[in-house]
């Protein structure tokens, strides 16, 4: 007997990329169910990218009044009301959050459901007291901040990401543990509204190109964040005091913030009972997001890998498009950008010069432009960054980073340029606006597709035939 399902697809976890999956798979025409036990919008909402967003601005309105006259404006910064940023974080995340409300998403014919969802069985989920069937599932349940190793780190208070947002005191001495983007973004945040900050860490931003590490790093000194490199080893807390200790030195600071990586949720899903397989590293799927159980997706942070709110969105509209219409797609991307929001920003998309050269060798090619010779960034007085292009011999754009003050806007040009397979001679040959800050991606770009002209056997036929000749010193 064919069992008649409530649902086309159960989706597991509104975060943002329940939310996107939820939206596609209802304008499609599928009966939904997103099922939430905390708060629809997840973590990129509530303690993520919108509040430290937020943040981020509130320190760089902080940053402009101390440095008003660079520009001939009289200003004198008087210090940081810490209980009025934290209503403005709050603020613009009750602002994001209404855009995804409940009812709003109800009123999509999205079947919204409050409680913590298990397997009963591979067809059967049980959320509080409500059984759900479906033909497909889509787990995207996120990721929570992972604890570390550290000595006497129970006993001692700390914030996380999820955590911190809440905070409505300016400490007089910020420790930060762990170098990656959340940290570095909080910690140069918290400097600039005036705290004094130190990082603990053996190097920061691990997983960017070194130079743009670097130019961060002397950023950062400029600044007068504090660096203690190495690993916290253990951690204690003593009259108000907080002391940080690696394999060789101590730092003491008021308050401590945790940012070292985060881990899967997939605790009490009971994925034991639908036969679908997962570790410490998250649920395990195949390319195509399906899990060890055919009708049974997992997409986002809690499959591992990279974990940004845009790719988590880009996988569950993957995972539902392979759910429910013929056909499928992969589920990794092939060009993934990125951005660490710091000021200047840091953003990637594709392969860094040692993983392009490890794959290609001699066939790679690199070129590179300071900021510096960027007419807007001399105009806005931003002159600290670089782009960065990694290619092919033959033009393909293999991966590029870029640091500058609008970095997150302009990778998304190289970004939709890889993931249509262009060349440099396709971008340069792209009209950019002057004096945008893009134009010196356009530049780059442009000496590139001469370089290769010129090199080329064709190029030296027709500078022959044209009577060119260039005079050679």
């Amino acid at each position: 007997m064919r069992v008649k399902h409530t649902h086309d697809i159960a989706i597991i976890g509104a975060g943002p990329g329940g939310i996107v999956a939820a939206r596609f798979a209802a304008r499609i025409g599928a009966r939904v169910a997103l099922i939430e036990r905390r708060r629809i919008g997840g973590d990129c909402t509530w303690t993520g990218c919108v509040p430290s967003k937020a943040l981020i601005r509130s320190a760089r309105a902080a940053f402009e009044v101390r440095m008003a006259n660079r520009f001939g404006i009289g200003s004198t910064f008087t210090g940081t009301d810490m209980t009025a940023v934290r209503s403005r974080v709050h603020g613009a995340i009750a602002t994001a959050a209404s855009a995804d409300s409940s009812d709003s998403l109800a009123a999509e014919d999205i079947d919204i459901v409050s409680g913590t969802a298990c397997f009963v069985d591979s067809r059967t989920l049980l959320a509080d007291d409500r059984t759900i069937t479906a033909r497909r599932f889509l787990i995207c349940t996120g990721a929570r901040a992972a604890t570390p190793p550290i000595d006497g780190l129970d006993e001692v208070p700390h914030s996380t990401y999820e955590t911190i947002f809440d905070n409505d005191r300016l400490p007089a001495h910020l420790l930060v543990i762990g170098g990656g983007p959340l940290g570095t973004e909080i910690a140069q945040a918290y400097r600039r509204l005036g705290a004094a900050v130190t990082i603990v860490a053996p190097r920061i931003l691990a997983r960017e190109e070194p130079e743009a590490a670097a130019l961060v790093h002397s950023r950062f000194e400029v600044e007068g964040l504090g660096f203690l490199t190495g690993r916290a080893r253990a951690v204690a807390f003593h009259n108000g005091t907080i002391a940080v200790r690696t394999e060789s030195a101590v730092v003491r600071g008021d308050m401590l913030l945790v940012s070292t990586g985060r881990r899967p949720v997939t605790d009490g899903l009971r994925l034991d009972r639908a036969g679908v397989e997962s570790g410490d590293d998250g649920v395990h799927v195949d390319r195509y997001l399906r899990t060890t159980i055919r009708h049974i997706y997992a997409a986002g942070d809690v499959i591992g890998g990279p974990q940004f709110t845009h790719l988590a969105g880009w996988q569950c509209f993957t995972a539902v498009r392979n759910a429910l219409l013929p056909g499928r797609d992969a589920g990794t991307p092939g060009a993934l950008p990125w951005t660490t929001f710091l000021d200047p920003e840091v953003a990637r998309v594709g392969m860094s010069e040692a993983e392009a050269r490890d794959r290609y060798g001699d066939a790679v090619r690199v070129y590179t432009r300071d900021l510096a010779e960027s007419d807007r960034a001399i105009c806005d007085g931003e002159t600290e960054g670089l782009i960065k292009i990694v290619a092919r011999r033959n033009g393909r754009i293999l991966g590029a980073t870029i640091v500058a003050s609008r970095a997150g806007e302009m990778i998304t040009g190289i970004s939709l340029a890889m993931r249509h397979g262009l060349s440099l001679s396709d971008l340069s040959s792209t009209i950019h606006v002057y004096p945008s800050w893009s134009v010196p991606i356009q530049q780059i770009a442009s000496d590139a597709a001469v370089d290769r002209f010129v090199g080329s056997r064709l190029g030296r036929i027709a500078l022959r035939f044209s009577g060119l000749r260039r005079q050679r010193l």
